[in-house]
């Protein structure tokens, strides 16, 4: 493979002697990996079911290598259910290394398209605060899929500069993750548009974007809170000499070591323009050395600060869930965390928001919260990322498929899918609701267990007083469960009927005489 001739001359100096391993790396495959959503499964029983052939990455605790010539993991049932991320193995560590602990409030800065974030939010094992950001919107939203494909609630998705991102959340985070835009060189074996995109921008281009971020991240760090600085290129410009950058604009910042796999180099300090000794305590991923495209990594720490006294958290406007949503909230499972008190509603949309959010008033918002579903017409329509956020044990009816049931595949294809009479979850009926005036019409499938009963009740007044507009709501046909109301359909006037006056009864009399 030909490489840019001015990147081949620096890393040629670099290397030394090591020089002609690297470019072996050429002639061979780059390494594919999975890494495994331990907020859904844990890594012994996703190996019981596993149909790849896994082997483990070392540096990770479930992170995997695959053969990207045997399997395809991104078309498997397991990858829409969140079981696990694609993902470069090198590119694992910088969220690996990053100590997540229960109830931190956590920055991914440059976030898309969610690899780091998935793995930060798994780590918060359901509790604390994930802001992640990207100042692309397009990418944002790539972002955004992402995390509620892994079933994350206690989120928010924001698109903003790190400029202002500052403004809002000065002393906000207990963690913060850099994996910085950069000149991409440990990705020049997995496309040549890399180094294309290299000879035409360089390496002076991502510094100064870099220096830009560190700037910016530095103030949103708590006094006592760690920053994950991270590339995947070799520049000197962009890795050492970076580091040292935010080591020169704040006193309070230090370097700190971390766990390193044996194969993982460290920083060096005569790469830097001041030659400091610290510098060691940055890692390089080669990949002549380790199996993955390579990664830099740097772990610093805030003093501490006793005058430190926090920050603002998110007020939401209290929302009185109606009765719908309660008939169905009760379906699920207090071990949800879903607390109706921390209910916010937009427009319709319902929002849980986790205790703990930061004020992100002002800020291009993407997603804040679990987005829990819709208010239509006095019925509440649960959303897919609540469907992906609660576990089976979470919710009342459940029914399961194996992997390789061909109606899993219907269902991915948007295709109904019918349940065998003879899966014991129970008996499938089907409520119904329909209204000619307003087009309403949607169909429910509820399982029924054994002993359970459902009543039909049509609740409209017995007498309707005119004048009754078309399209008026009158009352609606409710469906019980044991008593416990489950589903209901409003019921509309299909035509209006005016108030009897003296006109219009003098007018029907004459006209009943003459015709």
């Amino acid at each position: 493979m030909a490489l840019p001739k001015a990147f081949d001359e620096r890393i040629r100096i670099q290397l030394g002697d090591e020089y002609e391993d690297y470019i072996k790396c050429f002639d061979s495959d780059m390494y594919h990996g999975i890494r495994v959503n331990t907020s859904k499964i844990s890594v012994e029983d996703f190996l019981k079911i596993s149909p790849f052939e896994l082997e483990p990455v070392p540096w990770t605790k479930n992170g995997f290598y695959y053969d990207h010539r045997k399997y395809t993991p991104s078309k498997h049932p397991y990858y829409y259910a969140g079981l696990y991320y694609i993902q470069e193995p090198s590119a694992m560590t910088p969220a690996s290394v990053l100590d997540i602990e229960d109830g931190d409030v956590v920055l991914d800065i440059c976030a898309a398209p969610g690899g780091k974030s998935t793995e930060l939010a798994a780590n918060l094992n359901g509790t604390g605060i994930l802001i992640s950001n990207d100042i692309s919107n397009s990418r944002a939203k790539a972002l955004l899929k992402n995390l509620e494909l892994f079933g994350i609630g206690n989120m928010c998705v924001v698109s903003e500069p790190p400029n202002n991102l500052s403004k809002a959340f000065e002393g906000t985070f207990d963690k913060i993750l850099i994996d910085a835009p950069c000149s991409g060189e440990g990705m020049f074996r997995k496309s040549s548009s890399m180094m294309t995109a290299w000879e035409n921008n360089g390496t002076e281009l991502f510094a100064g974007l870099q220096r830009g971020i560190l700037n910016e991240a530095c103030k949103m760090l708590k006094p006592g809170g760690k920053l994950l600085y991270s590339t995947c290129t070799f520049s000197p410009e962009e890795d050492e000499r970076s580091v040292e950058y935010l080591l020169s604009i704040d006193d309070s910042m230090h370097l700190v070591d971390f766990p390193k796999y044996e194969k993982f180099d460290d920083g060096n300090p005569a790469w830097g323009e001041t030659g400091n000794p610290e510098l060691v305590k940055c890692s390089r991923l080669w990949p002549h050395h380790v199996k993955g495209e390579g990664h830099f990594i740097a772990l610093f720490e805030k003093d501490q600060d006793d005058s430190y006294r926090g920050n603002s958290t998110y007020s939401f406007k209290s929302y009185r869930p109606d009765e719908d949503f309660i008939a169905f909230i009760k379906h699920v499972s207090e071990s949800a965390g879903i607390k109706t008190d921390r209910i916010e509603e937009n427009k319709g949309r319902l929002y849980y928001i986790s205790e703990g959010m930061p004020d992100v008033k002002g800020l291009r918002l993407l997603r804040h919260g679990l987005f829990l579903g819709e208010v239509k017409k006095n019925r509440f329509e649960p959303s897919q990322s609540l469907a992906m956020y609660l576990k089976s044990d979470q919710f009342d009816n459940v029914v399961s498929f194996s992997a390789d049931d061909i109606r899993v595949i219907k269902y991915l294809k948007g295709e109904t899918v019918e349940l065998e009479d003879d899966q014991d979850i129970g008996t499938k009926i089907y409520l119904r609701g329909k209204c000619s005036v307003t087009a309403y019409d949607r169909e429910k499938e509820v399982l029924l267990k054994k002993g359970e009963t459902v009543t039909c009740k049509i609740e409209i007044p017995q007498k309707v007083s005119a004048p009754v507009l078309k399209g008026e709501k009158l009352g609606r046909i409710a469906y019980y469960l044991d008593g416990k109301l489950i589903d209901f359909y409003p019921v509309y006037a299909e035509k209006s009927v005016e108030k009897i006056s003296f006109k219009w009864y003098t007018e029907k009399v004459f006209h009943d005489f003459f015709h």
